[in-house]
């Protein structure tokens, strides 16, 4: 099939455009003039087409004789900096002017790249209940969350009102080449910065325990009451597999999907693992006057509808990150 991609420099979209190519199909991707990523694209046997999200005729352009779409492309919180102007025209305009192309175009299926930063994660106790697409309430922060929000319910109505056949994917964090290895919160330094000025109160005392170790090490962080820290993250590997398992499926058209690995990860697991593969020592901390990272996603939907079925775990994950650095 004739698939379009936007955002196919960035990791997520090279590495869809590599997996969709395997399989058998056309591949293009819309690229803006200029764009130095292109070169992780060069052994691929895909079309480029530069332009502009913002850009009506661009995309027009590049939506012709396409029969799948997956717009991925956007301003995103690690790509910036970003004005708040920057988020609405890309991300809000753009997906509008991609979904009016898509409908002139009368394409077969249109994906659309969410994010899980339009929950609210992080209460003070944690989450106690796994995250569902129709019970989580939406409580975005920020303006990319804001940008994402709006783009779903575009979509939603271009579903409804022009019947575009539309899927929205909300990614969870997505770890692909070796990024799970420089995941910050595994680190004592990004905590010593966090409590750097935090020097009244309990947060005093997880200051001085902090700054007790001077070399580098991981940390097994935990909550007042001792609670490990828990996370649910994505494996860009099983994001792709979605992908596949979903094209040209009806059940999947006008549906909001999560995604996520098969389980949610914890602190106290992972960095033992971790330490030992990189060889580096860890603490083990009750992190006091913090917010905790505990959350996890019920992905019963996914599996269901579009037999979405994650296989990598953080461990596989780690892995194939070990993996990866060793071949560069």
């Amino acid at each position: 099939m004739q698939v379009l991609i936007t955002g196919i420099t960035g990791r997520v979209g090279a590495y869809l455009a590599q997996t969709l190519t395997d399989d058998g199909h056309q591949v293009r991707g819309l690229v803006w003039a200029g764009d130095p990523n292109t070169e992780r694209l060069e052994e691929l046997p895909i079309d480029l087409v530069e332009g502009d999200l913002t850009n009506v005729e661009d995309v027009r352009h590049a939506m012709k004789g396409i029969e799948i779409v997956c717009h991925l492309g956007a301003a995103f919180q690690a790509g910036g900096p970003f004005t708040h102007d920057d988020y609405f025209q890309i991300n809000v305009g753009g997906t509008f002017n991609m979904l009016e192309a898509a409908s002139e175009q009368k394409v077969q299926h249109f994906f659309f790249a969410s994010t899980d930063a339009i929950y609210k994660k992080y209460p003070v106790d944690g989450l106690n209940q796994p995250i569902r697409e129709d019970l989580m309430p939406r409580k975005e922060t920020g303006w990319y969350a804001l940008s994402k929000v709006l783009g779903e319910e575009m979509c939603i109505s271009y579903f409804r009102s022009q019947r575009v056949p539309v899927t929205i994917f909300r990614f969870a964090l997505v770890f692909a080449t070796d990024e799970i290895l420089n995941f910050r919160q595994f680190y004592l330094n990004y905590w010593q910065n966090l409590y750097a000025q935090r020097t009244t109160g309990t947060a005093a005392e997880t200051r001085k325990d902090l700054f007790n170790h001077q070399t580098e090490k991981l940390v097994v962080a935990r909550d007042k009451n001792g609670r490990s820290y828990q996370k649910h993250v994505l494996d860009v590997r099983d994001l792709v597999r979605a992908f596949q398992s979903s094209i040209g499926k009806k059940q999947a058209m006008g549906e909001v999907f999560q995604l996520a690995a098969p389980e949610p990860f914890a602190w106290e697991t992972t960095i033992p693992y971790l330490a030992q593969s990189l060889e580096l020592e860890y603490i083990d901390l009750c992190l006091f006057d913090q917010t905790p990272t505990f959350y996890q996603f019920d992905l019963g939907k996914s599996k269901e509808k579009i037999g979405f079925q994650p296989k990598y775990d953080v461990f596989n994950t780690i892995d194939y990150a070990l993996n990866y650095r060793s071949k560069t």
